[in-house]
């Protein structure tokens, strides 16, 4: 089962003494009756696209840690550092590098369903959801 959403907005949601952090997302018209097949507490696959980052270098793409401050090191704290070994003479393919970031299909799963409003066509799920508020999501259980 495919329930196709808009996120909405992050949220906050008081249950008894528990504060749940949670995403909401409006349901598309024509996925209005799949509403129904939801339960609160039940877990669920959300799929989106993650937001776009632009070109990105080494440390915030691949989490490399860059060079030391010190130790003769002067302009290349956040450099990759060594591309391969000089026997093939050329970079070979898969090598982890600068380059654009985000704008992927990302699927989180085992979010929990916090609240469904029917009436408002509004689904409340704990935790982050990948993409920009407005973009289309695909909760599927």
């Amino acid at each position: 089962m495919e329930i196709h959403s808009k996120k909405i907005k992050m949220d906050q949601v008081w249950k008894g003494d528990v504060v749940y952090p949670v995403t909401v997302l409006c349901v598309e018209e024509a996925d209005t009756e799949k509403i129904d097949e939801l339960k609160e507490g039940e877990k669920v696959r959300i799929t989106g696209t993650s937001k776009g980052k632009g070109f990105q270098g080494v440390v915030k793409r691949h989490g490399f840690h860059g060079g030391p401050k010190s130790h003769g090191q002067k302009n290349c704290l956040r450099a990759p550092g060594s591309l391969g070994a000089t026997a093939p003479q050329r970079v070979l393919k898969g090598r982890k590098m600068a380059g654009h970031m985000g704008v992927e299909r990302v699927t989180i799963k085992n979010l929990k369903v916090i609240e469904i409003q029917k009436e408002n066509r509004l689904i409340l799920v704990n935790g982050a959801v990948p993409g920009m508020r407005g973009s289309k999501i695909i909760v599927r259980k």
